[in-house]
């Protein structure tokens, strides 16, 4: 139970009837100030029921006021603040942690599931530095809500289906290499690609076969599938490469291809409930309505779209999943594509579009522009984080060349920095990318969250911490590091509600700063009764930062 939630049954013992508890706790507050206390009630509410000034009955209350939990109560102005018996809740709350160790601030499984889309490269294109926002957001947002007690399945709707499969067939066929492809798949069906967009500028007529393979593909024929799961089956084994390094899984590789025999089901109920209307030879559905552009569903030549796709999609994943809430992890210049869906989707009658969310996420740059291209070519993802583990493994080899297991902490550096830094920005801002600076052990950077851990699991070690209890503290810093240690299940909760990954990455840095004030004016290892006790204090924040840090997709070592 909160300590909000327990002040406010001792606010509703003085108070009576006038307010629930609930109404009560939805009221307190955090004052700003220290000086102020821990908590807060304001008396506004009460003045009519009353007839007085907030200000007396805040004066009131806290001259009625008396609970152990309390060391201290007084009227500020129209204000009932609190300070809370450092030594008591010290005590329950890294007792707590201690107890629950990685599963503090989890909350009760729901039986309720989220299902997330997220990341989607293109085959048979290069997994490039434009697919880590959506990757990283995707499975951060994915953690959180298990956390928060929901099953949850992520999917990655691969770009798999289109005329571009047709066009790579033709480039195969005639200029490509099978040892070629397999010896480094992405590189060469992309140079194969480049190609025949070379050609095709004299030889036109290659468009043609290239429309001609991929009728064959959506057709069924043999030797065009065949090609098409080929190149399929080599992208995911590349793309995989850049999951395990950074540690991201998916429930479902379910790609546009998946949707072909779905469409014509979203077609039919478009028509049957008269939806469907012609538009300069298109089909459409009109959302004028709704201020929107209208929604294609059908080109002039018969050919479905995007949106008869992705409705296919979000029914059957419905169907599939009965899901409570539905995130699309995409980039903010589809915001129109998602309300047209969702705006159809309730023309339908589907009232589960209440829990589907477009959750966009702004630009990476690099010196202030977009970040597409490197010595004119694409900056390659996992070009990027095997840069960021060398650079790492550079910095501990400084730092301390005798680490016992440098490559693999090198690389729990790296990649952790390149992630902290994206994770660390509201997601919806533009982040500017430069690995020396997200790389540094000190500043707002994933290195130093992970170097404040380790520094922790070395006192551990250093003073043989035995598992000891906590037996409670009533200093500043001790205090500061139990009020942030008491926040995390808050925290957790918010960053589940608001989709934002960047509240945890803030709260992690918070608890480090917290747990370094504390290092910097506690004598931890000093011999005395109350060394256990102090350690026991650092193990706590060991384990919720490893937590924290692990709900972002980031690793923790243990030694750096």
């Amino acid at each position: 139970m909160s300590y909000e939630r327990k002040y406010a049954e001792a606010l509703s013992r003085v108070i009576g009837e006038e307010l629930t508890i609930d109404q009560i706790e939805a009221l307190i507050e955090k004052p700003k100030h220290e000086a102020h206390g821990d908590l807060a009630f304001p008396c506004f509410q009460l003045a009519k029921a009353y007839r007085k000034a907030p200000v007396m009955i805040a004066t009131d209350i806290a001259n009625d006021l008396n609970d152990e939990l309390f060391t201290k109560v007084e009227a500020a102005g129209p204000y009932v603040n609190v300070f809370l018996s450092r030594d008591v809740v010290s005590k329950e709350i890294i007792n707590t942690v201690l107890e629950e160790k990685s599963e503090y601030a989890t909350h009760e499984a729901r039986n309720e599931t989220i299902v997330t889309d997220f990341s989607s490269p293109n085959i048979a294109k290069p997994f490039s530095m434009g697919h880590l926002r959506s990757t990283v957001i995707g499975n951060a947002i994915n953690q959180i809500a298990r956390k928060n007690g929901y099953d949850v399945v992520g999917v990655n709707h691969l770009g798999d289906w289109g005329t571009q499969f047709g066009k790579l067939m033709v480039a195969y066929k005639k200029w490509g290499d099978e040892e070629a492809v397999r010896a480094n798949p992405i590189a060469e069906l992309l140079k194969l690609y480049v190609h025949f967009h070379e050609e095709a500028k004299t030889q036109p007529e290659l468009e043609d076969e290239g429309r001609a393979w991929f009728k064959k593909l959506e057709d069924g024929d043999a030797e065009a599938t065949e090609l098409w799961q080929w190149f399929r089956d080599e992208s995911l084994k590349e793309f995989q490469k850049v999951y395990d390094l950074l540690g991201v899984k998916f429930e479902s590789f379910n790609g546009e291809a998946f949707y072909n025999d779905k469409m014509g089901r979203v077609v039919e109920m478009l028509e049957a409930k008269n939806l469907l209307v012609e538009s300069e030879g298109a089909m459409v559905v009109s959302l004028e309505e709704e201020n929107l552009p209208p929604c294609l569903i059908k080109k002039k030549d018969g050919a479905t779209l995007y949106a008869t796709r992705d409705l296919a999609a979000a029914i059957y994943r419905y169907e599939t999943y009965n899901f409570v809430q539905a995130n699309y992890v995409v980039g903010g210049e589809q915001a129109l594509h998602f309300k047209q869906l969702f705006s159809v989707l309730r023309k339908l009658g589907y009232d589960f579009v209440d829990g589907m969310h477009h959750v966009p996420f702004g630009l990476i740059l690099q010196e202030g522009k977009k970040m597409s291209t490197r010595k004119g070519r694409i900056v390659l993802l996992e070009e990027v984080l095997k840069e960021a583990i060398e650079k790492a493994q550079a910095n501990i080899e400084q730092k301390n060349p005798d680490l016992a297991n440098a490559e693999d902490v090198a690389r729990m550096v790296g990649v952790g920095a390149v992630v902290f830094h994206d994770l660390k920005n509201e997601r919806i801002n533009n982040i500017e990318f430069d690995l020396d600076s997200m790389l540094k052990f000190e500043g707002e950077t994933g290195p130093y969250v992970q170097y404040t851990n380790a520094r922790a699991n070395s006192l551990l070690r250093k003073g043989n911490y035995d598992g000891s209890p906590f037996t409670g503290a009533d200093d500043d810093y001790s205090w500061g590091v139990v009020t942030m240690l008491n926040a995390f299940p808050h925290v957790i909760t918010r960053a589940h509600e608001r989709r934002e990954p960047s509240i945890i990455s803030r709260y992690v840095l918070d608890l480090a700063q917290a747990f370094n004030k504390y290092y910097g004016h506690v004598r931890v290892l000093e011999e005395d009764a109350g060394k256990q006790s102090r350690l026991a204090l650092v193990k706590a924040v060991t384990l919720v930062l490893t937590e924290g840090l692990r709900l972002l997709g980031v690793e923790a070592p243990e030694e750096m």
